[in-house]
């Protein structure tokens, strides 16, 4: 169950390396990882010698991609235990840049979201940011109503685990919050929302 015509899904046009760019930075997790070797083997590894690559294996279905992503022989690899220690660690080092430095980002969009969101805090155009998805479809929510966040959302509706709400998970998304909006789909009538449906799985 979605609403059809909101236009502010995001589109995501693939990780593909700016050859202008003077420093990569590759924020990157789980199954975004092949996002960057996939881009390595098409146009060949020289950029790495320049880049910075932040990965977290989390939701990740294979157990050896930061092998892979180590093997690439870029400038620094650094592996994170989680998702907030590496947004922080992504933070410093966008503090940190110079002027020439290209961000890209691939997994779910929930991480895109976070990611995006620590790039914008330091006046990066959403635009200039080169993100691919990869993995899970499942929706970082934000309720509407409790203004609560919630991660990996694969149904809708679905309960909010803040409110306790019955959430419908719209396509409208926020840039700002990094997260789509939940809003109540039996308020006039409680306890009248349909049965969950899995459609981000």
């Amino acid at each position: 169950m979605l609403v059809a015509g909101i236009k502010s899904r995001p589109v995501y046009g693939g990780l593909s390396v700016d050859p202008n760019a003077r420093r990569h930075l590759f924020a990157l997790e789980g199954e975004g990882a092949l996002a960057l070797t996939e881009e390595a083997a098409r146009s060949g590894a020289d950029f790495l010698k320049n880049a910075d690559i932040l990965y977290v294996a989390s939701g990740s279905r294979a157990a050896d991609h930061d092998k892979a992503l180590t093997a690439l022989g870029a400038d620094t690899f650094w592996l994170s235990p989680t998702v907030p220690v590496l947004l922080n660690r992504l933070n410093v080092m966008l503090g940190q840049a110079k002027m020439g430095t290209r961000l890209y980002v691939a997994v779910t969009e929930g991480f895109i979201g976070q990611a995006m969101q620590v790039a914008l805090n330091h006046g990066i155009d959403h635009a200039s940011i080169r993100c691919e998805h990869r993995g899970s479809a499942a929706r970082r929510v934000q309720c509407v109503h409790c203004k609560g966040v919630t991660d990996n959302v694969t149904t809708s509706p679905y309960v909010c685990t803040h409110c306790g709400l019955s959430l419908l998970v719209r396509d409208h998304y926020s840039r700002r919050i990094g997260a789509f909006q939940g809003v109540n789909i039996d308020a006039e009538e409680p306890g009248t929302a349909p049965q969950p449906e899995e459609l981000f799985p």
